[in-house]
């Protein structure tokens, strides 16, 4: 069982300092009143990763994720503004809406179908604003909120990625080469 961190280490200080939801690295080690901080760097209260598996080829998943009437279904708390199609290999989007953020569907050929990577990355957003990030407070509500919001998006992926995992592979025979 791993101990607790020193008290007077970069780790220990930078939970007291920062709370849960933010990242602080030390090179220089403890220094008084703290450890010297060359990065700070805020991590977003969704910071989602799936990989998932679809025997299909990588085309056909990118014409499904490519169609914009299927957005609004699977994210309709959000809004999507494309910054990098990359065809075949997926989409990356800028999002607004209950977060702002980003998001990516990347595309990787692997065996005879492909792997559909999904990353989700967004803070919750200021009450009346689709694009103010809001900042949470360090306490057990805050907490309780971050992992209510995480929770909800990686569950509500789950079910499109299997949906969409089920409509690619229902005209496909486990263990038959090729794709129909």
């Amino acid at each position: 069982m791993p101990s607790a961190p020193d008290p007077g280490s970069a780790v220990a200080w930078s939970r007291k300092r920062f709370g849960r939801h933010r990242l602080a690295t030390s090179i220089a080690g403890p220094v008084e009143g703290g450890p010297e901080l060359r990065h700070h760097v805020s991590v977003p209260v969704v910071d989602l990763v799936d990989e998932t598996f679809i025997v299909a080829p990588p085309g056909r998943v990118a014409l499904l994720i490519g169609d914009r009437r299927r957005w609004v279904v699977w994210w309709p708390d959000l809004s999507l503004e494309i910054f990098m199609d990359r065809g075949d290999e997926g989409i990356r989007w800028s999002i607004t809406g209950s977060l702002v953020g980003s998001a990516e569907i990347w595309l990787e050929e692997f065996g005879d179908g492909v792997i559909l990577h999904y990353y989700l990355r967004g803070d919750l957003t200021e009450p009346e604003s689709t694009t103010r990030a809001r900042t949470l407070p360090d306490s057990a509500r805050g907490r309780r909120k971050a992992d209510v919001t995480r929770r909800r998006h990686a569950v509500r992926w789950k079910q499109v990625v299997w949906d969409l995992k089920a409509e690619l592979e229902s005209a496909h025979t486990p263990g038959a080469s090729g794709w129909a």
